[in-house]
Parts: structure tokens; C-alpha cells; sequence
């Protein structure tokens, strides 16, 4: 592979995650880690500082979920903190892509979701929409993709599609995401195999994994390259938590037949993380700026070449080097969830 300090980079994009804004003193989390709710949202005005002053601006920044806190509706200040964080993403110059995650469900039911500027589905490719059971306007989940560059392809998926927040406890999709819980629960003898089966992760319905893997296929078509990104991790091994999607097995299985994607971006596990599967797909957990002190920050610029990605961490978070992936069948020696020890808490 080239050095990429010889290459032009094709685009680049931010990526943040965790902002978890509130405007409440500090304290600790019940996985006894610290969070500074008010200068969270300082760092996110730094991170866009930075992203308008680079010499190439980014095309654009993902935002993959957990804005604002969920202590906000206890403190009545859920749409009163929503507004401070999207005027600060207003002095942006390129736009955002947000995704949602288990702090906007706990603020906002779905429906309230869709009429904000956290839906981001107008910037959908509507060119080449490849499944009109992707349609957001027709389906019960938010998830959408799009194009930035005529080899690339991002798929935002929704990784509480099936989750016990966000919707009305009488509705059949509550009711489809209780009894998920409820037979995977009973069917790991007790949960004592299956530790991330806890009501702060979520995970991909049927109709999004199809979805899914007609949009996948379109761009193996293409010879496009896919980057997807969601709020919750998806493999065992790219978290030190119990944040993890409940099916991420069914997720894996669908990513993992097509040789078009080649990166998964999450949040949600506020440590961050990383693994390269023995598919060669990158596992990037994105540390989360609610636990980054005064004088730090978590947040990082992507740049996209011919033969891999470069991860510019600002922060806490890490630099990487992401070569593309080469071959596309193998077995995954550390697929069975084995998550550490946390308290349990509406991570």
C-alpha cells in the first residue's frame, strides 16, 4: 500500500459522538466514570472550531448519536438543551448527519425525532434509493445512505429500531422489541451468556437488515466503498463494555457478505475502542465527549483515499491507519460476546 502523505485524499469528514450535553454539574456515572454535562457542549463548539479552520474543509461531520443527555427530561430542559447544541452546529460549515441514540429516545419519542433537525434523512441519496422499504418516510426506522464521492457510499443504520424507548408501550413495534428481549433473554440461560441484552443497547429489525443488504448490494454492483455507521457497537471485541446490539451476530452476518464495506463507525461505549475483524472490516468506537475533562476533547477528522482511510483523532481519540480490506471469508475468532464487568447504568 502506498503512503498515503504521497496521495491526495478523494474527501474528508468529521466524526463525533456522545456529546450528551446538559446544563448540570458534573458527577459520576453509575459505570464510575466522570462526566462534565455542561463543558461538553464547549467541546463540540471546539471541535467545529477546528473542523471550519482546516485547510480543507470536511465535506461533511457524522454524528453518531447521544447529543444531549438523558437527565434532561428529569430536568424538564430536553428541547431547551436540543436548541444549544444545534445552534452551536449551526456555526458549521459543512453539514451534519445525525444519528440517533439511546439519550435522544430517552429525552424524545420517534415521531417528536422526525420533525427536528436530528433528522437528517433530506441529505438522503434519493438518485439511487434502492429499496423503497428504505423510503424514512415509509418505514418505522431511521436509517438512510448516501454518496459524497462516485466510489464511496455512507448507510446510516438505526440501531434502536428495535428498542424498548422511544415509541408508545402499546405499539406493535414496542411490543416486537419487549418480546425480542424477553425470548433472547430466557434463550442464553438467564442472560448469563448474553450480559449486552440490556435495555440501554437496541439492534436492527428484519426490515432494516433487508434494507441493508439491498443497499449493500448496489454498491457491490458499483464497486463502491461503504462506510456504516450506527450508534451501538457491533462486535464483541471493539468495546471493553456491555454496550453492544443485541443481534450484532445478525448485523455481522449481513456486513460481512458483501465485500463493499469496509468500516463501521459507533459510539455509545464512552471509552472508545477498536478491532479489525478476520473479514478485515474496521470496528471503530469513537471515545464520547461527555467523559473528555476541561482541556481535552474527543472528536476526529476521517481522510479518504484510493486504498484506505486515515482517522485524524483530536483528544482522546486515537490515530489510525484503515487500509482497505483485502479478502472477505473468514472466521472470526473472537465472535462470542464476552463483555467486561459494568454497573448497570443508562450508558
Amino acid at each position: 500500500m502506498s503512503s498515503y502523505t504521497d496521495q491526495q485524499p478523494y474527501f474528508s469528514f468529521g466524526v463525533i459522538a456522545d456529546v450528551q450535553y446538559a446544563d448540570r454539574n458534573d458527577g459520576l456515572s453509575g459505570w464510575c466514570s466522570m462526566r462534565y454535562y455542561r463543558h461538553s457542549c464547549i467541546h463540540l463548539r471546539s471541535a467545529i472550531e477546528h473542523w471550519n479552520m482546516e485547510d480543507t474543509v470536511p465535506k461533511f461531520v457524522l454524528q453518531l448519536g447521544d447529543i444531549i443527555d438523558g437527565s434532561n427530561r428529569k430536568l424538564l430542559t430536553s428541547e431547551k438543551s436540543l436548541d444549544t447544541v444545534l445552534k452551536e452546529i449551526e456555526n458549521a460549515k459543512m453539514p451534519f448527519h445525525h444519528i440517533w441514540g439511546n439519550h435522544e429516545l430517552y429525552n424524545f419519542n420517534r415521531d417528536y425525532l422526525k420533525d427536528t433537525k436530528l433528522n437528517t434523512t433530506w441529505m438522503q441519496d434519493k438518485q439511487h434509493n434502492v429499496s423503497h422499504e428504505g423510503n424514512p418516510d415509509t418505514c418505522d426506522y431511521y436509517a438512510y445512505h448516501f454518496s459524497p464521492h462516485t466510489k464511496f457510499r455512507f448507510i446510516l443504520i438505526d440501531t434502536y429500531d428495535l428498542s424498548v424507548h422511544g415509541r408508545s408501550v402499546d405499539s406493535p413495534s414496542h411490543q416486537k422489541s419487549e418480546d425480542f428481549l424477553d425470548n433472547s433473554y430466557l434463550l442464553s440461560s438467564n442472560g448469563s451468556e448474553k450480559p449486552h441484552l440490556r435495555e440501554f443497547n437496541g439492534g436492527m429489525g428484519s426490515k432494516q437488515l433487508e434494507w441493508l443488504d439491498h443497499v449493500l448490494t448496489y454498491s457491490d454492483k458499483n464497486n463502491e466503498k461503504v462506510i456504516i455507521a450506527g450508534h451501538v457497537p457491533i462486535h464483541p471485541a471493539a468495546k471493553p463494555s456491555y454496550c453492544l446490539a443485541w443481534n450484532y451476530e445478525d448485523i455481522l452476518k449481513v456486513i460481512r457478505s458483501h465485500k463493499s464495506a469496509v468500516c463501521y463507525l459507533a459510539g455509545h461505549d464512552h471509552s472508545g475502542g477498536y478491532y479489525l475483524d478476520s473479514y478485515g472490516l474496521h470496528h471503530i468506537t469513537m471515545e464520547g465527549v461527555i467523559e473528555s475533562p476541561p482541556g481535552t476533547n474527543a472528536f476526529g477528522t476521517v481522510y479518504v483515499y484510493e486504498d484506505g482511510m486515515v482517522l485524524r483523532g483530536r483528544g482522546r481519540v486515537k490515530e489510525r491507519i484503515l487500509p482497505y480490506r483485502t479478502h472477505t471469508k473468514h472466521r472470526d475468532a473472537c465472535f462470542k460476546c464476552s463483555c467486561a464487568s459494568a454497573t448497570e447504568d443508562i450508558r
